[in-house]
C-alpha cells in the first residue's frame, strides 16, 4: 500500500510537470501572437497560462510535500497539502479572472485596431491542446482520487474556455469590421464568468477535504461490507472515514460474541484491519473499537 501511494503521488507530479511545460509554451505563443495580432483576448488568454503555471507550479510543491512520512508534529501524514494546494489553485483562478476582468474592461474603453486573422489559428491550435490537457489530467486525477490534480485539470480547461471566448471574439470583429474592434475584449470579459464558475467547482469539494468531511455513502458501504464479511463480526456499528491525501483513514466500531476472550477479540480486530489495508481501497489506517454483540 505504501509503495502504491508512491507510485500515485509520483503519477500526479508527472502530470503536473507536464501541465506546467506546456503552459510555459503558450505564454510565449499567446503573448506574443496576442501583441503582434493587436488582440487583448489573446494577451489575456497568455496570462492564464501563467496563472496556470503559477498553481501548477504550487501544486508540484504540495504533492512533494505531502508524501513527507508521518512525524510527532503530524501523526496523520502531511497528506492535508493536497486539498489545501487545491483551495489554493482556486482561489488563482478568481484572482486571474479579476485580472482579465480588469483589463478587458480598459481596453473596451481605450480605442485599437483590428485584431489579425493568423490570430485564429494560434488559438484553435491552443484550444486543442489544453483540452486534450484538461482530459488527460482530469483522468489521471479522477484515478488517484486528488481533488488537487482534478483541480488543476480544470485550470487548463478554464484556458482552453478563455481560449474560445478569444476565438468567438475575433471572429466576430474580423467579419463585422470596423466600429467592432472591441469584441475580442468583451469576449474576454465573458470567459471570465467560466472562469470564476471553474474555480468555485474547484474550492468546494476542497474545502469539504480540508473539513474532513466524509466520503460518499458508496465508499463507505464498501469499507463495511469488508468489515462485516469476517465471520466473527457480528455488525458493523460505526464507520467514519476521513482523506488525508490520496489515502483514507478509517475509524470503526464492530461487535463481537461478548462470550470469547479478550484475547481472541483483539485478534478479530487485527484481522479487519488488515483486510482492509489489503483492499484496494487506499486506506492508510484502520482504528478499531471492539464491542460485545447483545442478540
Amino acid at each position: 500500500m505504501e509503495l502504491s501511494s508512491k507510485n500515485s503521488s509520483k503519477e500526479a507530479i508527472r502530470t503536473t510537470q507536464l501541465g506546467i511545460i506546456i503552459s510555459i509554451a503558450l505564454i510565449f505563443i499567446k503573448g506574443l501572437s496576442g501583441y503582434l495580432g493587436h488582440s487583448y483576448a489573446l494577451i489575456a488568454d497568455a496570462t492564464e497560462s501563467g496563472a496556470d503555471v503559477v498553481s501548477s507550479g504550487l501544486l508540484w510543491l504540495a504533492l512533494i510535500y505531502a508524501q513527507r512520512p508521518a512525524d510527532q508534529g503530524h501523526p496523520y501524514g502531511h497528506g492535508k497539502a493536497e486539498p489545501i494546494a487545491a483551495l489554493l489553485i482556486g482561489l488563482f483562478l478568481i484572482a486571474a479572472a479579476g485580472w482579465i476582468g480588469y483589463h478587458s474592461i480598459y481596453y473596451i474603453r481605450t480605442p485599437h485596431g483590428l485584431p489579425k486573422s493568423y490570430t485564429l489559428i494560434v488559438l484553435l491550435v491552443v484550444i486543442l491542446s489544453k483540452e486534450l490537457l484538461f482530459r488527460y489530467v482530469l483522468k489521471i486525477g479522477k484515478r488517484l482520487n486528488s481533488q488537487a490534480v482534478k483541480a488543476d485539470a480544470y485550470h487548463h480547461r478554464s484556458d482552453a474556455i478563455t481560449s474560445i471566448a478569444a476565438f468567438i471574439g475575433i471572429v466576430i470583429a474580423l467579419v463585422l469590421g470596423k466600429g467592432y474592434e472591441g469584441a475580442d475584449d468583451w469576449a474576454a470579459l465573458m470567459a471570465c464568468v467560466f472562469i470564476i464558475y471553474n474555480a468555485i467547482k474547484i474550492i468546494r469539494p476542497a474545502f469539504s477535504e480540508i473539513m474532513d468531511a466524509a466520503p460518499s455513502p458508496e465508499f463507505i458501504a464498501e469499507i463495511t461490507e469488508i468489515a462485516a464479511q469476517h465471520i466473527e463480526v457480528k455488525e458493523v456499528e460505526k464507520c467514519y472515514v476521513r482523506k488525508m491525501g490520496l489515502q483514507y483513514y478509517v475509524d470503526m466500531h464492530i461487535e463481537v460474541d461478548g462470550t470469547i476472550d479478550v484475547f481472541t477479540a483483539h485478534q478479530v480486530a487485527h484481522q479487519v484491519k488488515d483486510e482492509l489495508l489489503a483492499s484496494d481501497l487506499s486506506i492508510k489506517d484502520v482504528i478499531i473499537h471492539v464491542e460485545p454483540h447483545s442478540a
